[in-house]
């Protein structure tokens, strides 16, 4: 029998404490013995759960428990899930995590102490919650080398976004009415700025390349800018906008990423996806795009991710499995303009275009001019800025 521990009692860690007792049977296959979970760290009381007697507030409890030999951390944050997560891992327990900040930023160092000392660290939730992406990229794409990646990582945005391209809501409209169903946060910041998207896509990239990306590295813009306006060009073009987490990794070893809005054409794979479900379109040399596409967030969605780590800890007990990066000597970013994107761009019909070069897709729309532009590096578009109301990246 493998002993299990929760850290963090909150939406995600309830959830896995459903799927542990609902699934045991399931689980119990799965895992070729049964789970028994022993300990739920919380600092809350929660006198009136039906097994009141799992519950601690010492995390000391855990580590010093030979018999635990896997803990799901979804506590969330830096601090103290690093602390505490280090600490198990030493004491020569498996972690397994849906907590995307303390991957992004610790990742490196929590996978190299978890192989020190034969256990391992796995963060399937951590990208598109129950969106099987992280193990199918380490293990299943093995034999290719991955040219791009491009996804819609943050379900919050894509709702707004959702909502201002269906039902023509303004952008504080959208995002009061996913704050009211629950899908936005009071302090929406990480969500609609990009924050979170960030972080997922320098986790993606890293796994892919085998070298950690510096999520501090990857030049971020949010929605908030995005308009009305915006969306109903772009789909005078025939295109929707999405916030999209890029990354592109070039033969000399250098990595472009970025998150911004992007105009998608209608009829790509990414262009509909909508809704709060999320997506990863990921292109391999031998493979071509595949896509893994599903809820990216919500309780059970993400606890699943986390038990079925669970399970992989227990079924490949005293091994080290091979997903993960390790730190690069030097960085590996590519600089902003080491890759050009063609543009979608709305401008007053007065504004000189010229600079653009041959433009396509013109319309004339209104008292502004919209197009497409020739692909331009990120500096020329700075300085072309000036002249114009909106400038979209084009995902190609």
């Amino acid at each position: 029998m493998a002993k299990a521990a929760i850290m963090g009692y909150g939406t995600v860690g309830s959830g896995v404490y459903d799927i542990i007792r609902i699934n045991a049977a399931k689980l119990t296959k799965s895992a070729g013995e049964d789970i028994d979970l022993k300990y739920i760290l919380d600092i809350r009381e929660f006198d009136d759960h039906p097994e009141k007697e799992l519950f601690t507030k010492d995390v000391n409890d855990i580590i010093n428990d030979d018999e635990v030999s896997v803990v799901a951390e979804v506590m969330g944050g830096l601090h103290p899930a690093y602390e505490f997560t280090k600490s198990l891992l030493m004491a020569g327990k498996n972690v397994v995590t849906s907590n995307k900040e303390l991957v992004a930023t610790y990742g490196s160092e929590l996978i190299a102490t978890a192989k020190e000392n034969g256990v391992n660290y796995l963060f399937e939730a951590s990208v598109g919650g129950g969106i099987p992406v992280l193990r199918p990229l380490a293990c299943c794409l093995a034999a290719n080398n991955i040219k791009k990646i491009a996804g819609i990582l943050n379900g919050t945005t894509n709702y707004i976004l959702y909502q201002m391209i269906t039902n023509s809501k303004s952008f504080d409209m959208a995002l009061k009415d996913a704050q009211a169903n629950g899908y936005a946060e009071r302090n929406p910041a990480a969500d609609i700025e990009g924050y979170d998207a960030c972080r997922k896509i320098a986790i993606l990239a890293s796994l892919a390349s085998g070298f950690e990306v510096d999520y501090s590295e990857i030049s971020t813009e949010g929605i908030t800018n995005i308009t009305l306006d915006d969306v109903k060009c772009a789909r005078e073009l025939d295109a929707v906008i999405k916030l999209i987490g890029y990354a592109e990794f070039f033969e000399n070893g250098k990595i472009y990423a970025h998150v911004a809005p992007m105009m998608i054409k209608n009829g790509s794979m990414l262009s509909g996806v909508d809704d709060v479900f999320n997506a990863v379109l990921i292109n391999g040399d031998a493979v071509g795009d595949v896509m893994f596409y599903g809820p990216g967030a919500g309780k059970l969605p993400t606890a699943s991710a986390v038990v079925a780590d669970i399970v992989d800890c227990i079924v490949h007990k005293g091994m080290s499995r091979r997903i993960g990066w390790i730190k690069p000597r030097s960085s590996i970013a590519a600089g902003k303009d080491d890759k050009k994107f063609s543009y979608f761009v709305r401008a007053d019909k007065n504004a000189d275009i010229t600079g653009f070069g041959t433009v396509t897709e013109f319309r004339s729309l209104g008292d502004e001019n919209v197009f497409i532009t020739e692909p331009m590096t990120a500096s020329e578009m700075d300085e072309a800025r000036a002249i114009v109301k909106t400038a979209i990246r084009i995902l190609d």
